[in-house]
């Protein structure tokens, strides 16, 4: 069954923001919320920085990623998922996202500057497309 990613058009416009504030390198944020069955409802958005600095890699920090997990557990959450984006690239998944995403098991969204599209996924015994509704909360 097709999973959904809700989140709402304010959450998509702060990562969309974050993604064009330095459009060169890769940005990256995690999602937190809850899963209900095949539907992921984003209750916040955790900005983070790539500490690659790069336009094809990214890389979260021990620190923040410690510090969205406990964020998360303070407010009853999950981490329901990884925005990243791709500066020059299409929002589909690199041979480096396929690799971290068996590390990672959540929805992954990328974000292509280049072409200014959105798209979801999600590996489960092959990458799935995740549909990814707007909806005002």
């Amino acid at each position: 069954m097709e999973k959904t990613l809700v989140l709402s058009q304010t959450q998509k416009n702060t990562l969309l923001d974050h993604a064009k504030k330095n459009p060169l390198i890769e940005s990256c944020a995690l999602l937190l919320g809850k899963i209900d069955l095949n539907t992921y409802k984003v209750k916040d958005i955790y900005l983070t920085e790539n500490i690659e600095n790069s336009p094809v890699n990214f890389t979260i920090s021990n620190e923040e990623l410690l510090a969205a997990y406990q964020e998360a557990e303070k407010r009853g959450l999950d981490i329901i998922g990884i925005f990243h984006s791709h500066p020059h690239w299409e929002a589909i998944p690199s041979q480096t996202d396929k690799k971290f995403m068996r590390v990672n098991p959540v929805i992954w969204i990328i974000y292509s500057n280049e072409k200014d599209q959105m798209r979801g996924f999600i590996l489960e015994s092959d990458i799935e497309r995740v549909l990814i509704k707007i909806d005002e909360i």
